[in-house]
């Protein structure tokens, strides 16, 4: 199990095979597809990425997320990217520290089916970024709403709305981390929750974005 939790640097660039001391070498770093940004999300301060969620990113994430059985062990390039990206994410947040670094919580009857958090992990990688210290357990979701996955942006909000709950009351300044954010819906409620517990700016923190779909010409 110590595999799939430690996000430590791959012997080999994840994309190339090249053997070096980092998760992505320069070239392949360089092809990847950059974040282009989004709309604002409410009761965020900033919402940052560190690329976009397309081609080889979409594949490490899966990998990542979703470990084929007996590779956990193995297979660890996909932890190495996507904690790296995460990291890279931290790096361009701007503003103050945070005081707290949390992370999207799953709802425990997925934790228990999944075995880990993804955003979890991600979180600890954003943590040591930061220097800051993390809490696993300062949000909960009490509700396990289905699969964001083909709803609308208001269909996403009505989905999440009031599934998480915040066990603790936290500082005044938090980052909160996610694997990929589409349209915010879930920081954002995560966001409005840490709000009402003493946060009082909240920025995102995701290793990918979703790109806007593209305007047919």
């Amino acid at each position: 199990m110590r595999g799939l939790v430690d996000l430590g640097l791959p012997p080999r660039c994840g994309a190339c095979g090249s053997w070096q001391a980092a998760p992505l070498c320069g070239p392949c770093r360089a092809g990847l597809e950059p974040d282009e940004g989004g709309p604002p999300v409410p009761q965020l301060d900033a919402c940052v990425a560190a690329v976009a969620y397309a081609g080889d990113v979409a594949d490490w994430m899966q990998r990542f997320k979703y470990p084929r059985p007996g590779l956990a062990r193995l297979d660890r390039s996909p932890l190495g990217v996507i904690g790296a990206l995460a990291g890279e994410a931290a790096g361009c947040a701007g503003g103050p520290r945070p005081e707290l670094v949390v992370a999207v919580p799953l709802h425990p009857r997925r934790l228990r089916a999944r075995g880990f958090n993804p955003a979890a992990l991600l979180a600890r990688r954003v943590a040591r970024a930061a220097g800051a210290r993390v809490d696993p357990r300062a949000l909960a979701r009490v509700r396990d709403t289905p699969s964001q996955t083909g709803l609308d942006r208001g269909a996403r909000r009505r989905n999440v709305a009031g599934a998480f709950q915040c066990r603790r009351d936290v500082p005044a300044c938090v980052w909160l981390v996610d694997d990929v954010v589409t349209t915010g819906a879930t920081l954002s409620e995560c966001a409005r929750v840490l709000r009402g517990h003493g946060a009082r700016r909240v920025v995102g923190l995701c290793a990918a974005r979703t790109p806007p779909p593209r305007e047919r010409g």
